[in-house]
């Protein structure tokens, strides 16, 4: 073989090798990129005594306490009623696993894929004097449902003059992103439902929180939209109490105490422009 031709043939392995070489590396990137968006927070777990004494304490996830939150509701209310996409069999993120086989296809059961005929329903029942924890299997797809929780359920009290309210209506959805769910599985709507009178919106920061602010909405006598953060379905874990409280709805925590502005000053790295008319 000529001079020449080992040069080409070295010349191709030697290209072979880069070739093998860049898509390691970027094989590795993309592992780590990957990790980087599977963690981009760290949870830090609440402690149950500082909500007072609650009695046994059991770890859980943040699916898990919203399990045994409507567990609870449910046998403790005879008239409480759960429904929604794909619930009976559990849900798609396990909340509501084991709960048709315990208490019934009457109580527990599936929907046709109708965000709005799910809302409708859940306003009808609360209207009749059950209460309604309905699903909606994702919050990107409540907007078919808008006109009914916000023209009907927020205003139902008010334009009866009282006399009729759907206040035993809770609508759960989970919500926010999680790095892989796109468009229509990472939206957070809670801002269109917050801004308007007669709905109560309640985001819970964890398990804790979840299952003790989630009975208090089943309970409330206004109707609310309880938001479950999908990121913290598994990956928040807390010691949970395992029988029945409530939280406060409308009472904020005091985590932190100190003065914002100074830390807005210290943190905030540029100016703000003066305005131009």
């Amino acid at each position: 073989m000529s001079s020449i031709g080992l040069v080409r043939i070295a010349s191709s392995k030697l290209i072979q090798s880069k070739i093998i070489l860049q898509r390691c590396k970027l094989k590795q990137a993309v592992q780590i990129t990957s990790a980087r968006h599977a963690s981009f927070f760290t949870y830090h777990p609440d402690k149950a005594e500082d909500f007072g004494d609650l009695g046994e304490l059991k770890e859980m996830n943040l699916f898990k306490a919203i399990n045994s939150a409507m567990d609870i509701a449910l046998a403790t209310d005879d008239s409480a009623i759960l429904f929604g996409e794909d619930v009976g069999f559990g849900g798609v993120f396990r909340c509501s696993v084991g709960l048709q086989d315990k208490y019934g296809r009457q109580r527990v059961f599936n929907t046709p894929l109708c965000e709005q005929g799910i809302a409708g329903f859940a306003i009808g029942v609360a209207c009749a004097g059950s209460t309604a924890i309905a699903e909606i299997q994702f919050a990107d797809y409540i907007y078919p449902a808008f006109d009914q929780l916000v023209n009907e359920a927020a205003k139902y009290r008010y334009r009866s003059g009282n006399l009729f309210n759907c206040g035993k209506m809770t609508v759960r959805a989970p919500c926010g992103a999680v790095g892989h769910g796109a468009v229509y599985h990472s939206q957070s709507p809670e801002a269109y439902f917050a801004h308007t009178p007669g709905l109560k919106v309640v985001i819970p920061r964890g398990p804790i929180k979840a299952k003790g602010l989630l009975l208090s909405c089943i309970r409330e006598p206004d109707p609310c939209i309880f938001l479950e953060p999908k990121v913290l379905y598994r990956s928040a874990v807390d010691k949970v109490p395992e029988g029945d409280y409530t939280l406060p709805l409308g009472k904020a925590d005091i985590l932190i105490e100190g003065n914002m502005s100074r830390f807005l000053k210290e943190t905030t790295p540029c100016r703000l422009a003066r305005p131009i008319f």
